[in-house]
């Protein structure tokens, strides 16, 4: 199956994404849903939001934040359910690695969830964090690469 990455630029790709996280995070993980939105959902040149999409359906999404100057922080990946191990949180991670480039950030971190850390690994992600930590009540840790 073919993907195609788009940029978020509008309310509506927005909502896409959005829509998917809720799925995710709220639904799946139950993540209360008054913690996972937050000052970064908005359409902003500080923002990336990154959306996947397959057969004209939005299936995965992700955003990038500035963490230093020369380091972006990906947050909030998340791939529906029905599209998982098809590669496609692959696909987006290098995606939003690539942005990171186009702004000229030369690292990448992210908290991973410990049950994707494998997953992160794979992609060249190391834990730099001293030892798991919650967010949203579930483990992680603090993972990063060389762009």
């Amino acid at each position: 199956m073919a993907a195609e990455i788009s940029y978020v630029t509008t309310e509506e790709q927005l909502e896409q994404a959005l829509a998917i996280r809720h799925h995710v995070f709220v639904i799946e993980q139950q993540v209360p849903a008054e913690i996972e939105i937050d000052q970064y959902d908005v359409i902003s040149p500080d923002v990336h939001h990154v959306l996947l999409s397959t057969d004209g359906q939005a299936v995965a999404t992700g955003r990038l934040i500035y963490y230093s100057k020369d380091t972006a922080k990906m947050q909030r990946i998340a791939v529906l359910e029905s599209h998982r191990s098809f590669g496609y949180g692959r696909v987006l991670l290098l995606a939003m690695e690539e942005r990171a480039r186009e702004l000229g950030l030369s690292y990448s971190i992210l908290d991973a969830q410990c049950q994707a850390q494998k997953f992160y690994e794979k992609l060249g992600y190391e834990v730099i964090s001293e030892e798991p930590f919650y967010d949203a009540d579930i483990l992680h840790v603090r993972m990063r690469k060389s762009l």
